[in-house]
């Protein structure tokens, strides 16, 4: 009987400590623009985080929607795991989109990426592990998003991107200017 009682008691203490954990991981809480911070971090570190990629997030009270278009269906299970198990995290609304999977889109997205990478205003961006013009194409559409410094930068980005051929219609340009030309 004795050894019964200590087995008992351990698994007592056992569950006692699981639940406590539990209850202080739900006790964690975070500020939004903390959570933010963490978020981008996580996806930013995410080894297979390409440019072929575009995931944006947004942060409301715990809460974490993930938007965008991936490249291939694992990163989109990925990125939500990642995302999910940041502490503080209430949940996570995973919109993201999985890109058809194409050999088509694939040479579309290489050559787009030669032409724009292969221009001597994108080379210092082209030796970044992440460069900041992301290549989406769907079903042989290109949208260019992503940040790049001047507006010269986004001109040429999309002019470089419409002369890859291929494409269906015209590039989409959703390139952010980070220091936009001033108006007079």
């Amino acid at each position: 009987m004795k050894m019964k009682k200590g087995i008992l008691g351990q698994i007592l203490v056992a569950a006692g400590l699981a639940l406590s954990a539990g209850s202080a991981r739900a006790a964690v809480t975070v500020s939004d623009a903390d959570l933010a911070k963490q978020v981008r971090h996580e996806l930013a570190m995410y080894p297979r985080y390409t440019i072929w990629d575009d995931v944006s997030f947004r942060v409301s009270n715990g809460q974490v929607e993930l938007a965008g278009a991936v490249s291939q269906p694992y990163k989109k299970i990925d990125m939500e795991r990642l995302v999910r198990g940041i502490p503080g995290v209430a949940s996570v609304s995973d919109d993201l989109k999985v890109l058809p999977l194409s050999d088509f889109d694939n040479r579309l997205r290489l050559q787009v990426a030669r032409a724009i990478y292969s221009d001597p205003a994108f080379r210092k961006y082209a030796t970044m592990a992440l460069p900041p013009v992301h290549i989406i194409v769907e079903n042989g559409h290109v949208t260019l998003t992503g940040v790049v410094a001047t507006d010269f930068e986004k001109n040429i980005a999309g002019v470089r991107a419409s002369g890859a051929g291929l494409s269906f219609g015209a590039v989409t340009n959703n390139l952010q200017v980070e220091r936009p030309a001033k108006k007079s």
